[in-house]
C-alpha cells in the first residue's frame, strides 16, 4: 500500500504542469474510486501534502473522501479530522438493515453504519453524505422507508440513492440465476423510487440529479462538475481525466500502474473526443440533472437540431424551458436515459 501511495504522489508531481487552463484554480478534490480509508491517515496526509505542493488549492471549496462504515472508528475519524483537509465524507452505508447487508455481502452491520455517522458528527463533520440502495431482494417497502428515516435521524445532509445493479460474476448473480433469489420487478423498483421522491419532499431534501438529493446548500460540488463537463484530473490506477477535448484513463491493474510510472513506461490511454461525442455525452449527463441542458453551451448547429427533436418531449410534459435551459420535469427525470438516447446523434 505504501508503494502505491508513493507512486500516486509521483504521478501527481509529474502531471502538475498539465493543468488547464492556466492559471488553474482547483475548486474540488475527491478521494474515491474504492475505499481510500483503507489507507492510514498518515498515508492520506502524504497525498494531501503532495497535492498542495503541486497545485494551488487556496480556493478549493470542497474536499470529499469516500469511506465504508467499518473504517470509521472513533480513533480513525479523530485522526482524519486532525488532518484538516476533508470537509465532506461520503459513507457507503447501502442499508441500515442487516438482512440487506447480508444479501449485498457487505462487511459492516446496520449498527456499524449508525455508529460511523455518529462518529463523524461527534467530530464536527456537518457535510456527511450516505449511499443507500433500493431494489434489494427481500427489501420491503417498510424497510426502505425505515432506511430513509434513519438517515434523517442521523442528520445527514446528502443522499445518493441507487437501484441495485447486479454485477456479472457475483454471488448474487449466481443466486438469481439459480432461482434462490428473486429480484424486484420494474414496478416495485419504480414504487421505491417514488417513495424516495415523496420522502425527500417531506424531509427537506432537494433532488438535483436522478440519484442525488441534499439539504441545501450541501450539493456535491465535485460530482456536479462531472455532469456539466467541467475539466478534471484523476490520479491513481484506473483514474480518468478530461481536459474538454481529450479523455484519458490510467491502467486499472495496480501493479502495472506502479511499474509504468516508476519505470517511465506508458501507464494510460487517451482519445480525442469528437464534437458529436462531446454533444452526446453532455446530453446524456445534463438530462439526469434538474438543471438540464444549458442551450448556450451547445454549438449552434447542434442546438438547432436539438430544438426540433426535443419539441415532442416538451409537448408531452417531459421537458420544460426555463432560463435558457431544457429542464426535465419529475416525469422527465424518470425517463431521462431513454429521452437522451433518442436525442443523441447516432
Amino acid at each position: 500500500m505504501q508503494t502505491y501511495v508513493d507512486t500516486l504522489c509521483r504521478e501527481i508531481e509529474l502531471r502538475a504542469e498539465e493543468v488547464w487552463p492556466k492559471p488553474h484554480k482547483v475548486r474540488t478534490v475527491y478521494f474515491g474510486g474504492g475505499t481510500p480509508t483503507l489507507l492510514s491517515v498518515s498515508q492520506l496526509g502524504q497525498i494531501v501534502e503532495q497535492l498542495h505542493r503541486s497545485f494551488c488549492l487556496s480556493e478549493t471549496e470542497e474536499w470529499t473522501i469516500e469511506a465504508n462504515p467499518e473504517c470509521l472508528t472513533k480513533e480513525y475519524v479523530a485522526d482524519l479530522r486532525s488532518l484538516g483537509a476533508f470537509n465532506r465524507v461520503s459513507v457507503g452505508v447501502q442499508s441500515f438493515a442487516d438482512a440487506d447487508l447480508h444479501t449485498l455481502n457487505r462487511r459492516h452491520s446496520g449498527e456499524d453504519a449508525v455508529r460511523a455517522v455518529a462518529n463523524l458528527k461527534e467530530r464536527g463533520y456537518r457535510n456527511v453524505s450516505i449511499d443507500l440502495i433500493y431494489g434489494i431482494p427481500g427489501q420491503s417497502a417498510e424497510q426502505w422507508t425505515s432506511n430513509l428515516d434513519t438517515a434523517a435521524k442521523l442528520d445527514v445532509q446528502h443522499l445518493s440513492c441507487y437501484a441495485l445493479t447486479v454485477e456479472p460474476g457475483t454471488i448474487l448473480e449466481q443466486q438469481i440465476k439459480s432461482g434462490r433469489v428473486r429480484m424486484p420487478d420494474e414496478d416495485e423498483e419504480l414504487a421505491r423510487y417514488k417513495t424516495l421522491l415523496d420522502w425527500c419532499g417531506s424531509n427537506g431534501f432537494t433532488q438535483y440529479e436522478i440519484s442525488n438529493f441534499c439539504r441545501e446548500p450541501y450539493r456535491s460540488r465535485h460530482n456536479s462538475r462531472y455532469w456539466d463537463h467541467t475539466p478534471y484530473m484523476g490520479f491513481g490506477a484506473s483514474a480518468h481525466s478530461f481536459d474538454g477535448s481529450h479523455r484519458r484513463w490510467n491502467i486499472a491493474d495496480t501493479t502495472q500502474y506502479i511499474n509504468g510510472i516508476n519505470n517511465n513506461n506508458t501507464y494510460f490511454e487517451m482519445e480525442k473526443i469528437s464534437e458529436i461525442d462531446a454533444f452526446n455525452e453532455y446530453i446524456m449527463t445534463a438530462l439526469r440533472t434538474t438543471e438540464g441542458i444549458d442551450i448556450s453551451k451547445l454549438d449552434p448547429v447542434f442546438a438547432d437540431g436539438l430544438k426540433d427533436n426535443i419539441l415532442k418531449y416538451i409537448m408531452e410534459g417531459y421537458i420544460y424551458i426555463q432560463n435558457g435551459h431544457y429542464r426535465p420535469t419529475e416525469k422527465g427525470l424518470l425517463h431521462a436515459d431513454g429521452i437522451a438516447a433518442d436525442l443523441i446523434i447516432a
